[in-house]
C-alpha cells in the first residue's frame, strides 16, 4: 500500500474556505498553501523557501504517514489550502488535516472500469487537485470532468467530455483561468484529435471547445496531408499557462500526427 509522508509540520489554519482567482495567481507569495500545479501559473516547479537546506536536511525526520488505498503509486502533487490537503489519484480524492495527517473526508472516484484498459498505465491521475471558489476539480480515467465540495466532499457535479472507448482517458489536473476550468485530454498515443474544453466552475455547463489540430480550411490545416484522416494528435496531457496579461493557455502537447508532413498545431485563445 503507498504511502504519502508528511516531512513538515504545518500550522492549522483551519477548514478550507472559497478561495480566489487572486490567490491562485499568486501562489508561492503565502508559503502556507501550494494552490496550483507547478506552485505557480508559470509552472517553474521551485519553492523559494530556504529554511530547509544542506545543512539540516538530514534532520528532516517523518510526522505523520497515511495510506492513500491506491497500490498504483502516486503521481499527483498535493494542493495545500488553510491547513488542508488534498490528494487525488486514479480512485480517490482525499483531503486530509496537514497538521496530523488525519482524513477530513475522502470521495470514491466512480468510473467505467472498462476505462482501466485503455492507458497503458492503468488507472492514474498525473495533475494534482485543482481548487477554486470553495471547489475541487479534478478528472476521471473514463473522460469525465467532476466538481466537489472542498469543505465536505460531496460531488457537485459530474460533466463527460469524450469516450474512453475512442482511446481519450483524463488523468491530467484542470486549470482555472479568468473564471473558467479548463481541461484537456490524454490518448495522443491512441490516434485520437486533441482539445480543450472550458467549464462553468458554479453550474458544470460546458463554454465552448478548441481543437489543437486543425480542420480543413482553418489556419495551418495546410500542411496537413489529405490523408490525414481525421486529423489525430497533439492531446493536451498538460496544461500550461501564458497567464500574464491575457490569461490564454497554451499547450505543449504530445504525439503529433503525420510527423512527415511537418503539421501545425493549433492554438485557442479564452
Amino acid at each position: 500500500m503507498k504511502k504519502i509522508l508528511a516531512l513538515l509540520l504545518s500550522s492549522w489554519c483551519g477548514c478550507a474556505l472559497a478561495q480566489t482567482a487572486q490567490e491562485l495567481i499568486d501562489n508561492g507569495k503565502n508559503s502556507e498553501n501550494v494552490t496550483t500545479f507547478g506552485m505557480g501559473y508559470h509552472l517553474n516547479q521551485y519553492s523559494p523557501l530556504s529554511q530547509i537546506n544542506k545543512s539540516n536536511i538530514k534532520r528532516l525526520v517523518p510526522i505523520w504517514s497515511t495510506s492513500l488505498s491506491n497500490d498504483a503509486g502516486e503521481l499527483a502533487q498535493p494542493t495545500v489550502y488553510n491547513g488542508v490537503m488534498y490528494v487525488v489519484n486514479g480512485h480517490w480524492t482525499f483531503a486530509l488535516d496537514v497538521a496530523t495527517g488525519e482524513q477530513i473526508w475522502r470521495t470514491q472516484v466512480d468510473y467505467e472500469r472498462g476505462a482501466a484498459r485503455v492507458g497503458q498505465p492503468g488507472v492514474i491521475m498525473r495533475g494534482g487537485a485543482t481548487i477554486y471558489d470553495g471547489r475541487l476539480f479534478r478528472e476521471t480515467i473514463d473522460c469525465h470532468v467532476v466538481a466537489l465540495d472542498m469543505k465536505t466532499g460531496k460531488e457537485l457535479w459530474k460533466q463527460k467530455f469524450a469516450d474512453y472507448k475512442e482511446g481519450y482517458t483524463g488523468i491530467i489536473a484542470p486549470l482555472v483561468a479568468n473564471g473558467v476550468v479548463i481541461t484537456g485530454m490524454a490518448g495522443g498515443d491512441r490516434t485520437t484529435r486533441g482539445f480543450l474544453d472550458a467549464w462553468d466552475p458554479e453550474t458544470g455547463k460546458k463554454l465552448w471547445r478548441r481543437y489543437t489540430i486543425p480542420a480543413p480550411g482553418e489556419p495551418g490545416s495546410e500542411t496537413w496531408p489529405n490523408t490525414a484522416a481525421g486529423r489525430p494528435g497533439r492531446t493536451v496531457h498538460t496544461i500550461r499557462s501564458l497567464i500574464s496579461y491575457i490569461g490564454a493557455p497554451a499547450m505543449p502537447s504530445r504525439t503529433t500526427r503525420p510527423t512527415a508532413a511537418g503539421p501545425t498545431a493549433f492554438i485557442p485563445r479564452v
